[in-house]
């Protein structure tokens, strides 16, 4: 099959109807795509066609898709909700764009030798990726360095070090409506005269090696999920994907008509009304200085006109309350590589404080807590601040976390205007993460229901009807074990590991982070383990406890799946029977695993936390295995004042298993292996895994009942798939449009490029 390959931008195969609308530019340093063959068949309608030809030509379709690299330009939730969004953004027929950076390197590949996890290089352009056109002729300079000179004629940014910008496509297909949108990442290049000088005063070898200092910005993903590495290299990054996309942005909003590269247009009044900018998270923040400086230095708008359109231009999601991983970037770093944009950061500033100054007079405490620049031994810009300031709109990505970004972490920015405040919860694209990844499953909805849930996952309330239907729960029982038995075999034969395909399968896959509390997960697995070992006799439910993620905590005496490059979320997603979500409340924003597992018919075990309230909200508490602390038990908490030793003296099953881990029990060749996790559970802990450790343990042995009941079981999960509609990036990128945007998605197909247009 041959891909799409765009020679124009995507709105040559968008409808007419987005001649005149507004385009939508979503701007994020992470797009963790995965692989695209499948997908891209899947929302052509062409699988069984594909499947017929590779045949006859005496190939195997899935031999060759195991072939294809990831494309794993991204952490975890944050880049794959973007990868998500534009897949919905073309099903809705929006004139939309993803714009990022092409990492050379994206996330690590991961291996676990002797327990331990080690790094390998991501090359996964080594031998070149079919779905990308380079196109060199909209290739871009970006300015670092340098100095501001205040003269008659304006502001100039001079003698600035230059890297090109260099843009690949990739074609991003809506569902069955002829619909294909672009997303653009941007690859660093060296201009030819990079370091003249050194050139000129004759090392020649030494100027050409020194192109690797600006191609490096686009050599590889930073893996941090959740924390801020303030590296200048990171700020460069951040700088180069938005000062690249924006002169893009401009340039098509110049044009007169589609696919004419004359300006046309120089007034910017009506700028807002065809371009809006959707900031993902803080990383893209720039964008806000860099409009203004390209309005008001290079375009000669006035300043207030200037600030007004950036303003109703751009709009920003927030996705974290950790304040480890909010931005702050030092001053000093911004005045060596960025001295016109901190100039415009202060200037912004200053307005901004005299306003809340004027609304607030005497307050300086809440002055310097809405500062963008936060004062101290070292001065640095806080990103989320400008944010909020420099958009129209702010959204968290869950209610709860929606409410916590509003009644917490942007408090007083929320008194200040609270219209701007918005709450978009996740979700995830259907087409992947049901059609794609479980077909067996989509295949007997599709029966039950008819196909239109796969662009209408609301429509899934209809399997409600069926909840009693004697068949469709043998159906769906018999689809989830057999997902379970090719997993199984997957797994022996790829890692040599032998598990229990009857066994229930209990899996908790995600970003290891101490807020996601794996370590509680680990608990519970030593308080079973010592449980059989007490009472060899006794009767237990079997279970394969599986954990994705770096393992050098996990005990020897559990059988762990150990996530590697071709064991992926696809595969193991619907073989889950339990999906475990059980960050202390109040620390994850959303999360998007716990739908992709709740679609595929997995049971959550819990807390109240991100989309789990929503999720529990649309199925019932009682069909999810809610436990622990909720949002103000752990706040009350706080101001008692957790002491982690008063659980460990109460609780003997817990104190015998931090015991066990403390002398070295579980790493006899390293008895002191684990002294730190012990230490930090017990003295450092932020996430309070003790405090919600009973509750848990008592909530598993009720899993452990329902699972001995396979038909009640099933009928769970019956419920839980029929009410997960609400989870589709579908709906959610429907009230990004009409409540931010201002744009209507539509659910025409446009008709194919064969038959004519009106």
């Amino acid at each position: 099959m041959t891909p799409v390959s765009l020679t124009r931008t995507p709105l040559l195969l968008c409808p007419q109807r987005h001649y005149h609308a507004r385009r939508i530019y979503y701007l994020s340093l992470e797009f963790y795509m995965g692989r695209t063959l499948q997908n891209t068949m899947v929302n052509l309608g062409l699988q069984n066609a594909c499947d017929e030809a590779i045949y006859q030509l005496g190939l195997d379709l899935e031999e060759l898709e195991e072939i294809e690299e990831d494309a794993g330009l991204g952490n975890g939730g944050l880049g794959r909700l973007a990868a998500c969004f534009l897949d919905s953004m073309a099903t809705l027929g929006l004139a939309a764009y993803g714009y990022g950076i092409r990492y050379e390197f994206g996330i690590f590949n991961q291996k676990i030798v002797d327990g331990w996890q080690v790094e390998e290089a991501d090359d996964w352009l080594r031998y070149g990726n079919p779905w990308e056109k380079a196109r060199p002729e909209y290739m871009l300079p970006v300015h670092f360095y340098g100095r501001v000179e205040h003269t008659p004629e304006g502001v100039k940014w001079i003698d600035t070090q230059v890297v090109l910008a260099m843009p690949y496509d990739t074609p991003v297909p809506g569902y069955k409506n002829n619909t294909v949108n672009t997303m653009r990442l941007w690859s660093a290049k060296a201009p030819n005269d990079f370091n003249l000088q050194e050139f000129n005063m004759g090392d020649y070898i030494e100027a050409v090696l020194d192109r690797n200092l600006a191609e490096n910005i686009s050599r590889v993903l930073y893996p941090n999920d959740n924390f801020f590495e303030g590296k200048e290299l990171r700020l460069k990054q951040e700088y180069f994907v938005v000062a690249a996309t924006l002169q893009d942005i401009i340039r098509r909003f110049k044009s007169s008509k589609f696919g004419c590269r004359d300006p046309v247009r120089t007034c910017f009044e009506t700028f807002p009304d065809k371009v809006a900018i959707q900031l993902n998270d803080t990383h893209p923040a720039l964008s806000i200085p860099e409009l203004m400086r390209i309005l008001v230095d290079v375009e000669k708008v006035d300043w207030d006109k200037a600030w007004e359109i950036t303003k109703r231009t751009c709009a920003y999601t927030n996705h974290t309350v950790l304040p480890e991983a909010l931005e702050r970037w030092p001053v000093s770093m911004f005045e060596k590589l960025l001295p016109r944009h901190l100039e415009i950061i202060y200037a912004l500033n200053q307005m901004h404080l005299d306003r809340v100054a004027a609304l607030y007079p005497g307050d300086i405490d809440r002055l310097r807590r809405m500062s963008v620049i936060e004062e101290g031994d070292c001065k640095r810009i806080n990103m989320a601040h400008l944010c909020v300031i420099g958009s129209h709109a702010v959204n968290g990505v869950a209610r709860i976390h929606s409410d916590i970004v509003k009644n917490s972490v942007f408090k007083d920015f929320y008194e200040l205007e609270p219209e701007k405040f918005q709450n978009k919860t996740n979700g995830i694209t259907p087409r992947r993460w049901l059609l794609l990844c479980n077909p067996g499953l989509a295949d007997i909805i599709a029966e039950k229901i008819g196909e239109s849930f796969i662009t209408d996952l609301s429509q899934l309330k209809k399997l409600l009807e069926f909840i009693d239907n004697e068949t469709f729960i043998r159906d769906v029982a018999k689809v989830k074990q057999e997902n379970k038995l090719k997993f199984a075999t997957y797994l022996e034969e790829q890692y040599k590991v032998k598990i229990n395909p009857m066994s229930m399968f209990d899996v908790q896959v995600k970003r290891i982070h101490e807020y996601k509390r794996q370590l509680l997960n680990c608990l519970h697995a030593i308080t079973l383990y010592n449980r059989i070992r007490c009472n060899p006799s006794k009767s237990f439910v079997p279970r394969t406890i599986m954990i994705g993620g770096k393992v050098t905590c996990i005990p020897d005496s559990v059988h762990v799946c150990l996530r590697g490059p071709g064991c992926g979320e696809l595969q193991l997603i619907p073989a889950a029977d339990l999906s475990q979500q059980i960050s202390t409340a109040g620390t994850e924003a959303s999360g998007t695993g716990n739908m992709k597992f709740m679609v595929n018919g997995a049971l959550t075990i819990g807390t109240m936390d991100g989309a789990n309230v929503e999720m529990a909200e649309e199925a019932g508490e009682e069909n999810l295995f809610i436990f622990g602390m909720r949002v103000e038990d752990v706040e009350a908490l706080d101001r008692k004042g957790y002491n982690a030793r008063e659980y460990y003296e109460s609780l003997p099953e817990l104190r015998q298993a931090i015991d066990q881990i403390s002398s070295g029990f579980f790493s006899p060749r390293d008895p002191g292996c684990f002294k730190d996790v012990v230490n930090m559970l017990m003295y450092h802990d932020r996430f309070k895994v003790f405090a919600d450790y009973e509750a848990y343990i008592k909530c598993q042995g009720q899993v452990d009942q329902l699972f001995m009941d396979p038909r009640e079981w099933t009928r769970k999960v019956i419920r839980n798939i029929a009410c997960s509609g609400k989870f589709s990036s579908d709906r959610t990128i429907t009230e990004y449009a009409r409540e931010i945007w201002g744009v209507e998605p539509s659910a025409t197909a446009i008709p194919p490029p064969n038959l004519p247009r009106n």
